[in-house]
């Protein structure tokens, strides 16, 4: 392991914000396991169960507690870790609780991202940084290929906007800020949907599955024929991973670029291909497609990402198939629901 990332990350002090979350409680083990000196800056646990609990994280690195959202505790624990690599992953990653409140959505992802980036222009320690947005930052128009990092950014949904909002913003400090021979080297990440132990979000379809066949209730899906690019959470991170790796030794085709983190192209597995394969895994469970006359907001149905450029710039592609993504998945929270026994 050690020896894939060219130990870059040993001994070297990161910063990732959103430590906490699903992501980020697992990309802060890899980097532990890497030999890195672990930051981390977030709100308290999102969830209960939390994944970072659950890895017993807060024993194993400097947790910081704030708010992306506030400048000032930012530069404090900037000034505090003075971090060489930085990692910003804390974001409200839920679509349609962003329609519940869209302002605290926009300035956590977008202003969230702008804090970040000028902690980042005014720190003397920082020598790469990578952004972590999503594919929900593309202007969705339902086509049925995949995204390419210069098709157009954009946003109905708030949060999608915020996340297109994030992409210009890094963008626009990087020409800005970014382009002399010692600044920042800076880029962003967009992957595609996760899924993977460890993960108790609401909303999200594995964990109401859990929630649903742990009570023995029929679970009910909005839109099981949607089609997303489901993939493990480990391959994305690996992709961060070696993105941070390729930024701090100034690899010039990678400085200030956007990547797109997702499964290969051929793959494309809708909701109910999805459930199904995760109930044959798990062994149990029944579900239906929601009879209700849906009053949410409209999601995009279909969304696809080309990861072309990750392969060709950083020699980067997701291996796992998606039989074998779901069976990880289901195995993990399998093993963890009998130690809780």
């Amino acid at each position: 392991m050690m020896r894939s990332f060219g130990d870059v990350y040993r001994n070297k002090r990161i910063l990732i914000t959103g430590h906490t979350g699903f992501k980020g409680s697992w990309l802060s083990t890899w980097l532990l396991e890497l030999g890195a000196e672990v930051n981390g800056f977030s709100l308290d646990v999102p969830t209960n169960p939390s994944n970072f609990e659950v890895l017993g994280l807060k024993k194993r690195l400097k947790h910081i507690t704030g708010d992306v959202r506030n400048l000032k505790q930012l530069e404090k624990a900037f000034d505090r870790v003075k971090p060489e690599i930085v990692f910003h992953l804390a974001a409200q990653a839920i679509t349609r609780q962003s329609y519940e409140d869209p302002q605290a959505t926009l300035f956590t992802n977008a202003g969230g991202t702008v804090n970040v980036l000028e902690c980042i222009r005014r720190s003397g320690s920082v020598s790469a940084a990578v952004f972590i947005t999503s594919d929900k930052c593309y202007q969705n128009v339902e086509w049925i290929w995949g995204y390419r990092e210069n098709d157009r950014l954009g946003g109905d949904d708030p949060y999608s906007a915020s996340k297109a909002c994030a992409e210009i913003t890094c963008q626009s400090y990087i020409k800005s800020f970014f382009q002399k021979r010692n600044s920042p080297r800076v880029s962003t990440a967009r992957a595609g949907n996760v899924i993977g132990g460890g993960d108790w979000a609401i909303d999200r379809i594995i964990p109401d599955c859990l929630r649903a066949f742990s009570k023995k209730k029929k679970l009910e899906i909005r839109s099981p024929s949607s089609t997303r690019p489901w993939q493990h959470v480990l391959e994305p991170l690996s992709g961060y991973l070696w993105l941070g790796t390729n930024l701090y030794k100034n690899n010039k085709i990678v400085s200030g670029e956007s990547f797109n983190f997702g499964p290969q192209n051929i793959e494309s597995w809708t909701v109910k291909d999805l459930i199904t394969e995760f109930v044959k895994r798990w062994g149990h469970g029944k579900w239906s497609a929601s009879v209700k006359k849906s009053s949410d907001k409209k999601e995009a149905t279909l969304l696809k990402l080309n990861c072309d450029k990750a392969l060709a710039r950083l020699k980067w592609q997701a291996i796992l198939s998606f039989s074998d993504t779901v069976r990880f998945t289901a195995d993990w929270y399998k093993a963890y629901s009998e130690s809780e026994d």
